[in-house]
């Protein structure tokens, strides 16, 4: 410690060994007189105490010497504001925590506690936290432009909930921000401003101005990341009124947008005569042929009289254009005669109804009526020229099928007599083929007991006896049963547009013969045989028309055909006999939900029994007299669907992107295992990756960037 800093210590010490009531009039009352030069920064916390009445505590890891003097005496308050300016130089802050004083680092300030305002009213050396709240800027605009007024060791952050900005800084520096920030706080857009057009149609001029204005806007500055949207000029057109609504960004862009629509808004040229009437719409997603015909039913059920659906007549007999349907094949249109072609008489003057075309090549209309009433077919055709919602329809058909049958049964023949005897008996029991399998006397003398016996499937067992050199089968018990499991699920899926029927068909075209000629007995070949042959779908047919209606359900027009082949019929004469289930019904169903449109559950049962009466039905050896099979058949066939509404290109990308992941998944997962031996084929065909989407503002002359190498090269 050098001796300056002694005598400011000395003087501290002598300043506190005062008589108390003198000290406590001094610091209440009298202004005080400042001379530290190079003293301790402890030192003089303690003198501020003293003076203030407040506890002021230092923090350990502030040190140094700081010089604080003053010409002539201050009031104690101006003397601490003093005593904290000359911190803040030296790096250090004063910050208030529960009525306590601390010295700390600026670095630690926000961290140490401070008020915490919102109106501000704080001035001072002070380390306050502010909130501003942003009433028009967006808070994140005003970041780049805040931060550099800041001291670097505190802190602006954004809170984009409700748009404030919280700022910890100094006091006195918080108030020249508040003014920064009301100067910039302001509406960044004009009024609304309503336009009002005379001889342009509002609907068409608007996005030729918002395109304009949008491409004459200035892009983001260097450096920053996107252009605020709050600031964009916004034109809406609306068609009632036939006026443009405005609201600009600021004044000189609305100015802007006023001069362009002046221009454009101009009436027709002269001499041009009839064609100023004719008008060109291009259609974006209805069909052109479809919607004019409702457009001239419309024109016919306003005008006043029944030739007003052919009101469309080109005045002075003009033909149409070449290509295009005629107007006159809607309502009123009945002779069959285009009156394009129909000389008008002199007496009859034109018709005043508009007239409605289609150009199916270019999808679009050619609407030739005066401008008023253009105006009002025209915001008819926006609104029916709307996107068209979707429904994909999923659809599950299960069906179990479960077959047994079990079959016994002895057959046994025996000679009685002698072989000299002149009359010789036979004693024994057979069957039909249809419950024992084959029956015995049929196998003993097929082709006169030479041939090889062939008893029914199953366990056989036999017994023979030669006969004459002969071996005939004399006893045959046969043990049969069997039983068959088939579970077909069949999932098809189609997507169609609203109202509009879809097909899809999964089977086989199978040939049924319709009838035939043959020359038999013919003397030479004058005539050939010939078949005729009708080709019919069999397998699985499922056909849906689907109609949304406005609270989300679905109404569905269902026809749905599960077909298949006899294959014990395939060889018959008369041609192969098909199964066939069918459900055809209409059904309610709400967006995304499963329904079940239909099932069979079909259980059969047959026992078929022959014996011997009386001797059939004894207790044990019954079962030599007897024959018996039993057969049993269950069928459970159910049918599920669900519809799903799509109605923009965002959630039919997602609902593509999924069931092509979802197949290419499969896909990967069913690679067969590799082969140290086939080498060459361990892969199979995998669909590639999903094409991304062309983006708009596409340039086809523009070079592409070549796709990775695992990626496959995008149709264009």
């Amino acid at each position: 410690m050098n001796f300056r800093s002694a005598l400011a210590s000395l003087a501290v010490v002598l300043l506190l060994a005062g008589a108390p009531g003198m000290l406590y009039a001094q610091r209440a009352n009298e202004p005080i007189t400042l001379n530290f030069v190079n003293a301790e920064i402890e030192a003089v916390a303690r003198t501020m105490a003293a003076i203030t009445g407040r506890n002021i505590v230092v923090d350990p890891r502030v040190k140094g010497t700081i010089t604080l003097s003053t010409d002539r005496p201050v009031p104690p308050r101006a003397a601490f504001n003093q005593f904290v300016a000359t911190l803040r130089l030296s790096g250090f802050t004063v910050v208030e925590s529960g009525g306590l004083l601390k010295v700390v680092p600026e670095a630690e300030a926000k961290l140490q506690g401070g008020q915490v305002t919102v109106d501000g009213g704080i001035s001072g050396n002070q380390i306050v936290t502010q909130i501003f709240r942003m009433n028009y800027e967006s808070a994140g605009n005003l970041v780049p432009i805040l931060r550099p007024l800041i001291s670097p060791n505190n802190t602006i952050n954004v809170n984009p909930g409700n748009n404030s900005l919280v700022i910890t800084d100094y006091a006195d520096n918080l108030q020249r921000l508040a003014r920064i920030i009301a100067a910039l706080d302001i509406p960044n857009a004009t009024d609304v401003e309503v336009i009002n057009l005379q001889n342009a149609l509002a609907v068409d001029l608007a996005p030729v101005v918002q395109r304009l204005v949008d491409a004459s806007g200035t892009g983001a500055p260097a450096g920053q990341g996107q252009v605020d949207t709050s600031a964009r000029t916004t034109i809406v057109a609306e068609p009632r009124s036939n006026s443009l609504i405005v609201r600009a960004a600021n004044p000189a862009r609305l100015n802007l947008v006023r001069s362009v629509v002046a221009r454009l808004d101009v009436a027709g040229q002269a001499g041009v005569g009839a064609a100023g009437n004719i008008h060109v719409v291009y259609l974006r997603n209805a069909d052109a042929t479809k919607l004019a015909q409702i457009l001239r039913a419309a024109i016919a059920s306003t005008s006043g009289t029944g030739a007003a659906g052919g009101g469309g007549a080109v005045s002075g007999g003009a033909a149409s254009p070449p290509g295009v349907t005629s107007g006159l094949s809607g309502a009123g249109a009945g002779t069959g005669t285009s009156a394009a072609n129909t000389p008008i008489a002199p007496s009859a003057q034109p018709s005043t109804g508009g007239q409605v075309q289609a150009d199916p090549a270019t999808n679009s209309l050619i609407i030739t009526a005066p401008e008023p009433q253009y105006r009002q077919l025209r915001a008819v055709i926006d609104q029916l020229d709307g996107r068209r919602a979707q429904v994909l329809v999923e659809s599950l058909i299960v069906e179990v099928n479960n077959d047994k049958a079990a079959e016994f049964g002895i057959q046994w023949q025996n000679i009685v007599g002698n072989a000299g005897s002149s009359v010789i008996g036979f004693l024994g029991s057979n069957f039909s083929a249809a419950v024992a399998g084959a029956n015995i006397i049929n196998l003993a003398t097929q082709n006169g007991g030479t041939s090889v016996v062939t008893p029914g499937s199953g366990f056989n067992i036999g017994v023979a006896r030669r006969i004459e050199g002969r071996v005939v089968l004399s006893a045959l018990a046969r043990f049969f049963e069997s039983s068959g499991d088939a579970n077909v699920l069949s999932t098809p899926n189609l997507m169609t547009l609203d109202n509009e029927e879809a097909k899809i068909v999964v089977g086989s075209n199978v040939p049924f013969v319709t009838g035939q000629f043959t020359n038999t007995g013919a003397s030479g070949n004058t005539v050939n045989p010939f078949q005729t042959i009708e080709r019919k779908d069999v397998g699985l047919t499922l056909r849906v028309k689907p109609q949304i209606a406005e609270n989300g359900t679905v109404r569905l027009t269902i026809y749905q055909e599960t077909s298949n082949v006899d294959q014990q019929t395939r060889a018959d004469p008369n041609g192969p006999t098909t199964t066939k289930r069918t459900i055809e019904t209409n059904v309610l169903v709400d967006d995304g939900q499963i329904i079940v449109i239909g099932g069979l559950l079909q259980d059969q049962y047959g026992n078929n029994q022959e014996k011997v009466p009386g001797l059939g039905d004894v207790p044990v050896l019954g079962g030599l007299f007897r024959s018996e099979a039993r057969s049993r058949k269950k069928s459970n066939l159910m049918v599920f669907l669900r519809p799903v509404v799509v109605r923009d290109q965002a959630s039919s990308d997602a609902l593509s992107l999924d069931r092509y992941d979802l197949m290419r998944t499969k896909q990967q997962n069913t690679q067969p295992a590799p082969s140290g031996v086939l080498k060459g084929v361990e892969g199979a065909a995998v669909v590639p990756e999903p094409l991304q989407p062309i983006p708009q503002g596409f340039n086809p002359s523009s070079p592409l960037t070549a796709p990775p190498a695992t990626t496959a090269p995008s149709a264009r």
